[in-house]
């Protein structure tokens, strides 16, 4: 089962005010990666989630093209075209975030960090 961070990343989407945080999006996530083929009766946790990193990708998006219409350097920077990160790498990258920052960091912050690590700027 799937959590499609990867598409979740990039689709543009109405950010939210407030951000899950990223422990609590790492608990809910694993746990419902441990269902397995039973995560699909979870359909409305999926949805949360699926809306959760909807919304952290698009707030780090815009975050990034803000730094760059300004002028200043990025916190991460994509190659052209759609990105690639399955769920699967996003949830490992998601799990090398220290669990003690996880706790104080909302899911845009956490995004951002994962971006900057798969696609750093170059000097």
């Amino acid at each position: 089962m799937t959590l499609a961070a990867a598409g979740l990343l990039l689709v543009p989407a109405a950010a939210s005010a407030q951000s899950m945080n990223a422990e609590t999006f790492h608990r809910r996530a694993t746990a419902l990666q441990k269902k397995g083929a039973m995560a699909i009766f979870s359909r409305g946790e999926i949805k949360t989630l699926m809306g959760e990193g909807r919304a952290a990708g698009e707030r780090a998006r815009a975050q990034r093209l803000v730094a760059v219409k300004a002028g200043g350097k990025p916190r991460y920077c994509p190659p052209p075209g759609p990105g690639n990160m399955n769920s699967d790498e996003f949830m490992k990258r998601l799990s090398a975030i220290p669990q003690s920052e996880r706790a104080r960091i909302d899911m845009g912050e956490a995004t951002n960090r994962i971006l900057a690590i798969k696609y750093p700027c170059k000097a």
